[in-house]
């Protein structure tokens, strides 16, 4: 059978990628915000932790990137195994990645390359259920995703939402990975629309001013107050709670220019690039420095099963590459970070569901191997300027520290504040570690 064609809506699985994330616009200021808000109920702030970050960057390569094509690459292996593409010097003395990549190579000296990323679940959805959770799949239970527990972790006292999600087209997988789990809906991610570069829903609509809304949470707060004579529960009792999260997303200057790309000047936009992975990667910028603490950017297109060497580089037109977009959102991200001095406060992490195979297809494209692949992390106290792990020969298996998606997960959250060892509650009851298995990878911070 025809392997199908991967397109920037479509994955090799036929899913089209409807918010894996599990995103909602906030589109009105009165009851149906209130609702948005109220699906997320009982979210509780738990005691901080001791973060060496304070909010992280994920770009999330949807589809899978090839590891051999762009920071483990083979020079030596044989012509099924090898990139087309040549390894340039970086920063880093010794380290060598894709040619296509100019602009990340001079920022490595920031980032901590993991070679050795491993895990058995060569499935897009499974894949990305582990990578963005920590956890096995099962059917038995759902368990959060890290930007989830964060928001759980940091909580919801301000305008701007802990946790944002930044898709590109709107999409993703459907794997729920993002979702929040079996924590309370609040932890879900706040989704900006489809384009980075117009986000809407934060306006009052048309008619409707904050007069008005001063009437209507009077009227909800008396509404609740009956309520709870009828029925006692978390929607009921934190209705108020949810009305003002959203009051305050509204009504704060700040917050809504946090989300307003306009405001940026043009030499910067230039510098990100106009895909839509660098206008992404400029909003995740501007909502970090806002307040936010975790912020997804999906970038979609990276199931390369065909014609590999002509879907990565701009070989098409000008534009139509993944990596030249990617290299130029990410390095502009790492430099725009360190000049304003909040690199040492983001994790920046960049990752997929797993690497691709070592031998190319009849097709000119690589498949799904989880096996191997490349995590590089920035910033938040990450040591930057080395590699770590490292594959054999062919790039099939690591050789030298295998890091599996618990290891990667229990590390992201110790970084960013959250205990990997706490017990939390499920709703039926049951107790569950943050992360029941994974250690700390040392090697981040140089020990």
């Amino acid at each position: 059978m025809k392997t199908p064609r991967p397109t920037q809506s479509h994955r090799c699985d036929g899913v089209s990628r409807r918010d894996f994330l599990h995103l909602g616009l906030l589109t009105s200021f009165g009851l149906s915000v209130t609702d948005l808000l109220r699906l997320q109920a009982a979210a509780a702030e738990a005691p901080g932790h001791s973060a060496k970050a304070k909010s992280c960057i994920l770009i999330w390569l949807d589809g899978g990137p090839s590891h051999l094509d762009m920071f483990d690459l083979k020079p030596e292996a044989p012509s099924e195994v090898r990139s087309q593409f040549k390894a340039i010097p970086t920063s880093v003395t010794g380290l060598h990645i894709c040619e296509h990549l100019p602009l990340t190579a001079g920022v490595m000296k920031d980032v901590a390359l993991i070679r050795s990323l491993t895990h058995e679940l060569g499935n897009h959805d499974t894949g990305t259920r582990f990578m963005l959770t920590g956890h096995r799949p099962t059917p038995a239970l759902e368990h959060p995703s890290l930007g989830s527990l964060v928001a759980q972790t940091h909580g919801f006292g301000g305008a701007m939402p802990p946790y944002v999600a930044i898709p590109n087209d709107g999409v993703g997988g459907d794997s729920n990975a993002a979702r929040a789990g079996y924590l309370p809906g609040a932890c879900s991610a706040f989704n900006v629309g489809n384009d980075p570069s117009r986000v809407g829903g934060l306006q009052l609509p048309e008619g409707v001013s904050f007069a008005r809304g001063e009437h209507r949470r009077e009227m909800l707060r008396k509404m609740d107050a009956f309520s709870r004579h009828i029925e006692e529960g978390p929607p009921t009792r934190d209705r108020d709670a949810f009305y003002e999260q959203a009051y305050r997303l509204l009504a704060s200057t700040e917050a809504k220019e946090a989300f307003d790309l306009s405001r940026e000047k043009s030499e910067t936009r230039e510098r990100y690039g106009h895909a839509r992975v660098g206008a992404g990667c400029l909003l995740a910028r501007r909502l970090v420095e806002a307040g936010s603490r975790f912020v997804t950017v999906v970038d979609t297109g990276w199931d390369t099963h065909q014609q590999i060497f002509k879907e990565l580089p701009d070989s098409r037109f000008p534009g139509s590459g993944k990596l030249p977009a990617l290299d130029r959102a990410y390095s502009a991200l790492i430099t725009d970070l360190r000049e304003r001095g909040l690199l040492d406060s983001t994790l920046v992490v960049l990752m997929g569901e797993f690497g691709r195979t070592p031998k190319l297809n009849a097709l000119g494209g690589r498949d799904h191997w989880p096996r191997a692949g490349s995590v590089c992390l920035a910033g938040g106290g990450v040591k930057g300027g080395q590699v770590i792990g490292a594959t054999n020969s062919f790039g099939e298996i690591p050789v030298e520290r295998p890091v599996g998606p618990p290891d990667l997960a229990f590390t992201i959250l110790k970084f960013l504040g959250v205990d990997p060892t706490r017990e939390l509650t499920t709703p039926t009851g049951r107790p569950m570690k943050v992360m029941s298995e994974g250690s700390f990878i040392k090697e981040l911070v140089g020990v």
